[in-house]
């Protein structure tokens, strides 16, 4: 097969769940497992760093894959969904898995797979162990897809785990309350691996407490140890591509760059830079200077997109990944902080998440035109458009996201702001990005 035929394979034999939905998740290890140990358990070939979470867990995989390569370690990646490619969500020093290697590990394992029928996410994660074992990377960091007991990646033993934080999204799956979408995420921590919690709620910290008392887990809240905040003398956007923070670490005051933009990442630098001090205590080869240019370069270094991407400047154009309530908010409030004359909102999103919540947060004053990605799980453009305007949400509806997007460009003018968001396939089928 080709590399286009095997893709084609995969996604029409095995159930995806970013574009079917519910059909494809289970609440089951066995079939990781036994496909893990079909490959003779490659999982247990290299060391590894597991990161959870609601939001920012992507954003923190490539951060800290950054730096630990900054420090001179072979460092393999794992993230999901991807944006543009397959070969995005396994990397290995920043370096999409080949297309023969995609091609090579369907084709001599084909009978096994056709055999367990197991997800696509489950075969992808399989698919990224052999490829960092193969390759001997020296650690990798692997990212949550959803949840965390049941993912598909719990079944490393990581050297330390990271949890961002925890908000109400994939409830259908993860439960209905804050207490049991923690339970849920607290499955990556194991017995005796330090776990490092990112920000924590009166909720959530007594779940995590108990869980990691119960598997005699070390475990830190890094709101307790560092504090993070935007450097109040640079811009947002300026003529750099650097966002740049001030970190108070036990006292210290340590002022770094960011090439990752968007004010929501001082929520996930504490929990980045406490993970990497707690890494050298353990001895790894990890100084100040290798996280302060990991930081620097984390799109540089890891290809990193769609985390508040300016895409063009006149009119600005920005979009951005974040899909959840707790996402959304901290976007519009960032997006009120640019100078602009009129606000267009390029908006889509999949039926199965709180849409109704979400649109509550979009400004009534925008612009918008409704739009759908090519995919299943997408709600419909006149749908969307329909359940905004009970939002006081004014807007057409043109369903392609790029006829959208060139639509509105055509009306802005170079004053005004457009953003493109609301899912992470609206974002995905951008072609500036």
């Amino acid at each position: 097969m080709t590399y286009q035929e095997t893709l084609d394979y995969l996604y029409s034999a095995l159930p995806m769940f970013q574009r079917i939905g519910a059909a494809a998740f289970k609440k089951d290890l066995t079939p990781t497992i036994r496909i893990c140990e079909y490959l003779e358990n490659p999982q247990n070939k290299f060391l590894s760093v597991h990161v959870a979470g609601t939001n920012g867990k992507g954003s923190t995989s490539h951060a800290l894959a950054a730096i630990l390569q900054k420090s001179g370690y072979k460092v393999g990646l794992y993230t999901s969904p991807h944006l543009k490619s397959f070969r995005e969500r396994i990397k290995i020093n920043g370096e999409c898995i080949p297309e023969e290697a995609v091609v090579t590990f369907v084709s001599q394992h084909r009978k096994f797979l056709e055999e367990l029928k197991p997800s696509f996410f489950e075969m992808t994660v399989a698919l990224a162990f052999a490829h960092f074992a193969k390759e001997q990377v020296d650690v990798a960091v692997v990212e949550v897809g959803m949840g965390g007991r049941f993912d598909s990646t719990n079944v490393i033993t990581p050297v330390i785990g990271l949890i961002t934080n925890i908000g109400m999204d994939h409830t259908q799956f993860l439960g209905e309350t804050l207490e049991a979408i923690a339970f849920e995420k607290a499955g990556i921590i194991k017995p005796s691996i330090p776990v490092i919690i990112g920000e924590a709620l009166p909720e959530t910290k007594k779940v995590f407490h108990k869980v990691a008392k119960d598997r005699n887990a070390p475990i830190f809240y890094a709101e307790e140890w560092v504090k993070a905040k935007v450097s109040e003398d640079l811009k947002l956007v300026g003529s750099g591509p650097y966002q740049g923070y001030t970190l108070n670490y036990r006292g210290k005051e340590i002022e770094i760059q960011v090439d990752l933009l968007g004010h929501y990442q001082v929520r996930n630098l504490p929990a980045i830079y406490l993970a990497c001090m707690h890494l050298k205590s353990m001895g790894w080869n990890i100084e100040e200077g290798h996280v302060l240019a990991g930081l620097r370069d984390i799109v540089r270094i890891t290809g990193l997109k769609g985390r508040w991407q300016v895409l063009r400047d006149s009119p600005m154009v920005i979009c951005d990944t974040g899909h959840n309530k707790e996402a959304v908010a901290l976007l519009m409030k960032q997006l009120a902080l640019i100078p602009h004359e009129r606000l267009y909102l390029v908006w889509g999103m999949v039926n199965d998440k709180d849409v109704s919540g979400v649109l509550s947060l979009l400004p009534k004053e925008a612009k918008y035109v409704f739009c759908q990605a090519a995919i299943p799980r997408a709600m419909p453009a006149e749908s969307l458009g329909e359940l905004a305007g009970k939002y006081g949400l004014k807007g057409e509806c043109i369903k392609n996201v790029n006829e959208a997007l060139a639509h509105v460009l055509k009306n802005a003018t170079k004053n005004d702001l457009v953003f493109i968001g609301g899912s992470t396939f609206v974002v995905a089928e951008i072609e500036e990005l």
